[in-house]
């Protein structure tokens, strides 16, 4: 069988919209999806930010503290510890002013997988090999 790839994008800042959550959440569920699959099927889900999308990923956001809700980094990581594709596009952060070291990652959670801070150029490559794009 195939592999259908997916790839959700996220444009949207990490605030006033629920968004950019529901793109973490909606490719994290890949792994629920799987027990309906044909035999051989697989589901690979990459999460990729560009434009605004990129300030979900700035660490240490204090939703919890300041709003009692969970943080968009907090949805993050998660998909960092599933072992999921995380692309940053490194374009726009130098557009911010946001340096690499400011972008979140889940080792303190004990992920393996590390996000990939990646040039527009690797972000458009993941999204014409994906057989669905969603757009957050």
């Amino acid at each position: 069988m195939a592999d259908i790839k997916l790839a959700f994008i996220v444009q949207r800042l990490p605030y006033k919209s629920e968004n950019p959550k529901l793109a973490a959440t909606h490719a994290m569920a890949y792994q629920t999806v799987e027990i309906l699959l044909e035999d051989g099927q697989t589901i690979t889900p990459a999460l990729c930010y560009i434009g605004e999308g990129v300030l979900n990923c700035v660490k240490d956001q204090k939703a919890m503290d300041i709003y009692g809700i969970t943080s968009t980094e907090m949805h993050f990581k998660s998909c960092l510890l599933v072992d999921m594709d995380v692309y940053v596009c490194k374009d726009d952060l130098e557009k911010f002013g946001i340096s690499e070291d400011r972008i979140a990652d889940a080792e303190d959670m004990g992920a393996d997988k590390k996000v990939q801070i990646v040039p527009f150029e690797a972000i458009q490559k993941v999204m014409n090999t994906a057989n669905h794009l969603l757009f957050f």
